[in-house]
């Protein structure tokens, strides 16, 4: 299987293949609107202004499996997006990113990067350490998403190349973009 084999919904439940972003660099990114991580759609705007014209996607699935941090509507969630962040990426329809329900387009890439491990420069490092080793001693070694805003970036030709947790630096996620660019 590849990226591109993989088909995903439109906000209005359109399928939408992922081969239509060939030639693109991707940041694939599970979103929640009312998670302590949601200012980063600033932050990934910002990223798309930048790079949109020299090839970059960021491809927004709002997810609601971690605290239902993503109530409503995909329509809500949108007019939220785009009337506080002023986002202008694509957005698709809900999904779930863990467990049984969970959309082929996760499993794919989960198969590809595994948990890449939480920044330790980031202020809710530990707290989401804590509370994942709480409920598994063991969850470093599980692919599993951990929470939103998990990013995963990939070359023009769909290959997976790196998983970043909610905790990596914009900046730092911007360095190998600007590379793959």
């Amino acid at each position: 299987m590849h990226l591109y084999d993989i088909s995903v919904n439109a906000m209005d439940g359109t399928p939408v293949q992922l081969s239509s972003y060939k030639g693109k660099v991707l940041l694939i990114v599970n979103t929640a609107t009312k998670c302590g991580f949601t200012p980063q759609y600033d932050e990934l705007e910002a990223l798309y202004k930048t790079y949109r014209e020299q090839g970059l996607e960021i491809l927004d699935f709002p997810c609601n499996q971690f605290k239902e941090q993503a109530p409503g509507s995909i329509e809500e969630i949108n007019q939220f997006c785009t009337r506080t962040f002023g986002t202008t990426f694509p957005r698709f329809a809900k999904l779930e990113v863990n467990g049984e329900g969970e959309h082929p387009l996760y499993t794919f890439l989960k198969s590809q990067k595994g948990f890449a491990g939480f920044d330790p420069r980031h202020e809710k490092s530990a707290s989401l350490t804590e509370r994942m080793r709480k409920a598994d001693p063991n969850f470093e070694a599980d692919p599993s998403i951990k929470w939103n805003f998990t990013k995963f970036l990939t070359d023009r030709k769909g290959t997976i190349l790196a998983r970043f947790e909610p905790t990596t630096a914009i900046g730092d996620i911007e360095k190998q973009i600007k590379f793959l660019l």
